[in-house]
């Protein structure tokens, strides 16, 4: 079942990010009263009932000349959505009333085509009445609510439901299930994030600019790459919270950091055109701790000097500043000439298996065997540590109860070792592993 979708435009700061988190329910879209928060469509999907549907908020547009190159990329990011939308939801503002912007906004929607509900927002109290003034659009009758207060909103939900397709759309880069690959791409500000995102999706998906911080909030594309099934999330540059002043950006680090819980396999992207920082490592150590899949992506390639020693000297410098994800690959990509993407895909397949895969009993016990065989477990005063039996109790990330006499005499050198006997029987690239010990009674 392929989700029709619902488009939340209108000029800036008229509520939209308010009404698309008033429906989810959730602090989904960043919202402030600075014009311009949203920049970016933000995609979700929401039940109203018993039908789904995905809803995406916009940044807010006008049909005059844009005044920037980031105002004209919004624009662009808007007009996508409309096109690709079965409904669009033209939000006005009834507290500021009817402006001359909201008139070019209502050309525009009247050019595509698409079935428009215009929806006067913050009519809360007095406002109530100020709606009818918006008949004046020419889009037929007004919905007037408050997504700050929840008014008028079942109301909305239900003209919409009428307004859309009754049988599933034609299959694209819509419909996001359970087995689909989710991919968190991660990283400080400007390392060429939402140029990779775009290179992947072969279309401008994400703002790109020089300029750090353009993307805001977490962005979830669905998509197929080798008839499989993907959702990628282009996420905010992550910078240390001591750092930063604008809360804005602080709840987009947030964000960020959530993509990294909800994920299966995180991109961890560097630019290779400078050599790794400890904020990198920092973002690698909370993919770690989440226990999700990793690549480390070392983007910009095609900038690094001295060839191939260039980048065993770059490749180096990443591993001794991340040595605790020792497990992860790290692959040199050019988002921008479009260089390794292919490899890094067909690598992503493989780790986001490896993350879901699960050993049985009798061959995990076998392995553990030969292991103690091989080095003998540490021992203390007399006592000796004994394992007599593992167990796969989860996946994503692969974890074991390890059955013993003295949990306490397992120390970190032997399981490391263990950890290292699995990833050398078994096929665990790019993924963490989980140890639990357990006391045999």
């Amino acid at each position: 079942m392929y989700d029709p979708i619902v488009a939340i435009v209108g000029r800036p700061n008229v509520g939209k990010s308010a009404l698309f988190n008033r429906i989810l329910g959730v602090r989904h879209a960043i919202v402030e009263e600075t014009p311009g928060v949203t920049r970016d469509r933000v995609y979700a999907h929401t039940e109203w009932n018993g039908k789904t549907f995905t809803l995406v908020d916009t940044g807010g547009i006008h049909a005059g000349p844009a005044s920037s190159s980031m105002e004209e990329m919004i624009i662009s990011q808007t007009n996508m959505a409309i096109r690709e939308a079965d409904v669009v939801w033209f939000v006005v503002d009834t507290a500021s009333g009817l402006m001359p912007h909201d008139y070019d906004v209502a050309d525009i929607l009247r050019k595509s085509g698409r079935k428009v509900i215009v929806v006067a927002n913050k009519a809360e109290g007095r406002r109530y009445d100020h709606h009818v003034e918006f008949y004046a659009l020419g889009l037929g009758p007004p919905h007037p609510i408050s997504a700050t207060h929840g008014i008028g909103i079942g109301d909305l939900l239900d003209k919409t439901l009428e307004l859309l397709p009754d049988t599933p759309v034609q299959p694209g880069e819509r419909d996001i299930e359970d087995d689909v690959i989710k991919l968190a791409v991660l990283g400080r500000p400007n390392a060429g994030k939402s140029s990779l995102v775009n290179c992947i999706l072969g279309e401008e998906r994400s703002i790109v600019t020089p300029i750090p911080g353009a993307t805001r909030d977490a962005l979830d594309t669905p998509f197929v790459w080798n008839d499989k099934r993907f959702v990628i999330i282009d996420t905010a540059g992550i910078r240390r919270m001591a750092k930063i002043r604008d809360p804005v950006e602080r709840y987009s680090v947030f964000r960020a950091l959530r993509a990294a819980d909800r994920c299966d396999v995180a991109f961890i992207v560097l630019d290779a055109s400078e050599m790794p920082a400890s904020q990198d490592a920092r973002i690698a150590g909370y993919v770690e701790e989440a226990g999700q899949g990793m690549i480390i992506v070392a983007n910009k390639c095609d900038l690094i000097t001295g060839g191939r020693q260039g980048k065993a000297h770059f490749e180096q410098r990443t591993r001794n500043e991340m040595a605790f994800i020792s497990y992860a690959p790290l692959l040199f990509v050019s988002a921008l000439k479009n260089q390794g993407i292919s490899m890094l895909m067909t690598v992503t397949e493989k780790v986001a298996e490896n993350h879901r895969r699960r050993i049985a009993t009798p061959v995990l016990n076998d392995v553990l065997k030969e292991a103690q065989f091989r080095v003998t477990p540490p021992h203390d005063k007399g006592r000796q540590l004994k394992i007599y039996y593992g167990t796969q109790v989860s996946t994503r990330p692969p974890s074991f109860a390890l059955f013993m006499n003295y949990p306490d005499l397992m120390n970190f050198s032997y399981r490391r070792y263990l950890e290292n006997t699995l990833r050398q029987s078994f096929d665990f690239e790019g993924v963490p592993m989980r140890f639990l010990l357990r006391k045999r009674g």
